[in-house]
């Protein structure tokens, strides 16, 4: 891509309402533009490390059996009644309205309830099950404060999954899997270093349940972690129990505290919702049994801006190879005054291109030194500059992002080390 044609740019500072460190960094980049508070729309860049992000995301959960949907946002209060959160009481998070007849309707915070009565439709026997059906769904939550940039927000995209197994057994051996599947995906988007399975409160559903915290001084959480040990402990839900209901010895571990973001969740339902809303299968007996259930949760927004919070420096953003919007970011040198400069560097791009490189050409007529600071800022993977003096000396200056070190190279050898 031309960046000449790209309609964003980097920006010296960011909006003066804007105290989140991640929204800073992608507002300045071009990446997302700031709506109104815990709202923001994806720019071209940031639909790019979105997108990638929840490909990766598709890929592990696909693998795993899992099969995608997409549900409405809308939602009647019919099925929300049933399990007692259509209630404000209950659940003080609703952004409500109502049809012209006057009919209420909801915009969805999560989908356990639409999910469940859909289902319905769809399991009978035994032989049906079980079913782990996901989805990328944007929510909606009345939040009273917004915060912490695209991390927490009032309208947010999330992939949730849920387990529709035939009992207690045949979903803990799914929850055990998908904690698995969870760290492949954190660590292919660059974080599995700095993410740790954390024990926490089940709430309602069951003793316990898991999350998925990634140490950052930007988090909103505090867990105790050992990290030989990668076991952790959220803060609010310590206590002596813990070790004696798990296969484990408390002078065993070294904790230490520390901020963290919660990236992913894990929960077991069991038949809660099952239940209320009549979702049952026929045994191998023909009796009635209800649907043993679990929840998945990641916020693909938080998860990227977890990513910017963990991996920016002074300099700007910092994009883990995976999930980067290119892969290299060509400099165009002297282009203006020197088209043989500018032609080497289009036929780079279009090479890189053809080698299924995604690459991004900054063809523009800017001084060089603007040129460096915006690439710094972008955080592309690998720069590539082509002046009149790096093909003197034979051919593309090539540095990665995270590195200080440059080397001039052949088109061939440029080629050949971004591929591996």
């Amino acid at each position: 891509m031309l960046q000449s044609q790209l309609f964003t740019r980097v920006r010296k500072e960011a909006p003066k309402d804007e105290v989140a460190r991640n929204a800073q960094l992608l507002i300045r980049g071009g990446f997302v533009r700031k709506e109104m508070a815990g709202v923001y729309a994806f720019l071209p860049l940031g639909l790019r490390v979105l997108e990638k992000i929840k490909n990766i995301i598709r890929e592990e959960l696909n693998a795993a059996g899992g099969q995608e949907l997409h549900l409405t946002t809308l939602q009647s209060p019919d099925v929300w009644e049933k399990t007692n959160r259509w209630d404000d009481e209950v659940v003080d998070d609703w952004f409500k309205t109502e049809l012209k007849n006057g009919k209420p309707l909801g915009l969805a915070f999560t989908h356990e309830e639409p999910l469940t009565n859909l289902m319905r439709d769809h399991i009978d026997s035994y032989k049906d099950l079980p079913i782990y059906a996901y989805q990328f769904q944007t929510k909606f939550r009345n939040e009273l404060r917004a915060k912490s940039g695209i991390m927490r927000g009032r309208e947010f995209l999330m992939k949730d999954l849920y387990d529709f197994s035939l009992d207690r057994e045949s979903h803990e051996a799914f929850y055990e899997k998908m904690k698995e599947v969870y760290m492949r995906i954190f660590s292919r988007v660059g974080i599995g270093e700095q993410t740790y399975i954390t024990l926490s409160s089940g709430g309602t559903f069951s003793k316990y349940s898991y999350e998925f915290q990634t140490l950052s001084d930007a988090g909103e959480d505090t867990i105790l972690f050992d990290p030989e040990k990668k076991f952790a402990v959220n803060k609010d839900d310590y206590s002596e129990e813990i070790f004696q209901d798990l296969g484990v010895n408390k002078d065993d571990f070294h904790f230490q505290e520390t901020k963290s973001i919660e990236v992913g969740d894990i929960y077991t339902l069991g038949e809660k919702y099952s239940k209320a809303l009549g979702l049952t299968y026929r045994d191998a007996e023909g009796n009635d049994v209800p649907v043993y259930m679990g929840s998945y949760g990641i916020g693909v927004p938080r998860l990227m801006g977890t990513i910017v919070e963990i991996f920016a420096d002074e300099k700007g953003l910092v994009w883990p190879e995976e999930i980067a919007p290119f892969r290299v970011h060509i400099l165009s040198l002297d282009g203006g005054r020197d088209e043989k400069v500018l032609q080497a560097a289009r036929e780079l791009h279009d090479n890189l291109e053809k080698s299924g490189i995604e690459t991004l050409l900054d063809d523009r007529d800017l001084r060089p030194g603007e040129k460096f600071a915006e690439n710094d800022f972008l955080g592309i993977p690998y720069r590539v500059v082509v002046s009149a003096r790096s093909l003197e000396s034979g051919g593309f200056e090539l540095k990665k992002r995270a590195e200080d070190d440059a080397a001039v190279v052949s088109r061939d050898t440029l080629v050949r080390s971004i591929r591996n």
